[in-house]
């Protein structure tokens, strides 16, 4: 359960996927322009975020990795190499998916999202929490909690950045700067204000 907590709370604040390693800025910056929009996109992420990671955890663990075909008594086959290409099949079928259901539910918020929203597809964001998932060794439940963790920080990142934007609006921004380099600046210290979150200490009976 400790574990877990920290999972979430790690993916969520301290190693935000990014504001502490910056994957999925473009979609970030583009969108962040409207509130509306920006929790449109950033609920559309964590959804995908949340079905594709552990979806990817079995695909790995029972095809890709280092003996996961046993179970069909190939012990030495090692299909690792083709994570990447398989990884995004899996992405890009879900997104698919989110973009059909978005068109038919919400057809105001699938033209403001526009291209955004099947660019999620390739979204470094949703395929680096799959390497990252694979690299850490997380389990089948970790997994889990550590893509919605993942997609909830992106959401709460971009939604963060929208509220800040809109209040710019009436804000005297120095000549120069407004635009994309107040947006950067901005970006630069809520990843530090997010980084404050590492000084918590868990104690979970």
């Amino acid at each position: 359960m400790e574990n877990l907590l920290g999972i979430s709370i790690n993916s969520m604040f301290i190693g935000n996927i990014l504001l502490a390693y910056f994957l999925g800025m473009c979609s970030f910056l583009a969108i962040s322009k409207n509130i509306n929009t920006s929790i449109g996109l950033g609920g559309a992420v964590l959804f995908v975020l949340s079905i594709t990671t552990p979806a990817n955890w079995l695909l790995y663990n029972y095809f890709l990795a280092p003996g996961a075909l046993s179970w069909l008594g190939f012990p030495d086959m090692d299909l690792s190499f083709l994570k990447f290409v398989l990884f995004i099949a899996v992405i890009a079928a879900m997104v698919q998916g989110v973009e059909i259901i978005i068109d038919q539910t919400s057809p105001l918020l699938y033209a403001a999202l526009g291209v955004f929203l099947p660019l999620i597809a390739v979204n470094c964001a949703v395929l680096g929490t799959s390497l990252f998932m694979v690299e850490r060794n997380y389990t089948f439940i970790e997994s889990i909690v550590f893509g919605v963790s993942s997609g909830g920080g992106w959401m709460l990142a971009i939604v963060t950045m929208a509220a800040i934007r809109k209040k710019l609006r009436y804000a005297n921004v120095p000549h120069g700067l407004d635009g994309f380099g107040i947006s950067m600046i901005i970006t630069g210290l809520m990843a530090m204000a997010f980084m404050l979150f590492s000084g918590i200490t868990l104690n979970v009976n």
